[in-house]
């Protein structure tokens, strides 16, 4: 098993090597990339048939993975977890105009519906998980609030990270909404009588008209509720 990475994060790769039990290595290499005409990267290698069984044992897989990888069958660190997916195949930064955000872009269904499921517990923030038709993945992102919130539960002081991640996400802190900028929404929850009004009318765009709700909300219910993602109202 080996993971690669730009030298400059090399000392995160030796933290790797100091904490694993087993015996492994860590190596530098330049080559000739499609992204860059040299690139000098570092690689940690894992070689002991033990520590790749164990590995495999608790959900991580051989061969190709990026679209079957997901969480671990087991009880295991969640946001330390979820920070290495980040720190690997996901940003921590600012947009083009100054507000904080968080994005993790994933080929896997199931890594995505658990990022999905964790922010919604630490920010209450909901997202939907559809893949994007130019890559068919998956790009969930948080901003503002949100993001300052999820960064500050993912990159606490002293984890393991990289440092740029690390200095992103702590940066958020200073952030604030600019003056005038209305304020962050807050989700207006679902009840049974809602539902029953939109199980009955059985339109998103008229159920909207009935709620005061947009009809991509009661779109999005009605999918969850056919799906049994929410339970339906008691009388249905």
């Amino acid at each position: 098993m080996s993971v690669e990475i730009n030298v400059r994060d090399i000392d995160l790769l030796r933290k790797f090597q100091k904490l694993t039990p087993y015996y492994s290595s860590v190596t530098e290499r330049t080559r000739s990339t499609n992204f860059a005409e040299t690139q000098h990267s570092a690689t940690w290698s894992l070689c002991s048939l033990e520590a790749r069984t164990r590995l495999n044992e608790l959900g991580l897989p051989y061969g190709r993975k990026s679209k079957t990888i997901g969480p671990p069958h087991v009880e295991f660190a969640q946001r330390d977890y979820l920070r290495g997916l980040i720190d690997a195949d996901g940003s921590v930064g600012f947009t083009g105009k100054g507000f904080p955000f968080v994005s993790l872009t994933t080929a896997s269904t199931d890594t995505g519906a658990y990022l999905c499921s964790y922010a919604k517990q630490v920010t209450g923030a909901e997202r939907l998980l559809k893949r994007n038709t130019r890559d068919n993945i998956y790009n969930v992102f948080y901003t503002m609030e949100t993001a300052q919130n999820l960064a500050a539960h993912l990159y606490y002081p002293g984890c393991l990270s990289l440092e740029r991640k690390q200095t992103a996400a702590d940066s958020f802190a200073n952030w604030a909404r600019p003056g005038g900028m209305r304020a962050a929404y807050t989700q207006r929850r679902w009840n049974e009588r809602e539902d029953r009004v939109l199980l009955e009318l059985n339109s998103p765009q008229a159920a909207a008209e009935a709620l005061g709700r947009t009809a991509q909300s009661c779109n999005l219910r009605a999918w969850r509720l056919r799906t049994g993602q929410v339970p339906m109202p008691s009388d249905q």
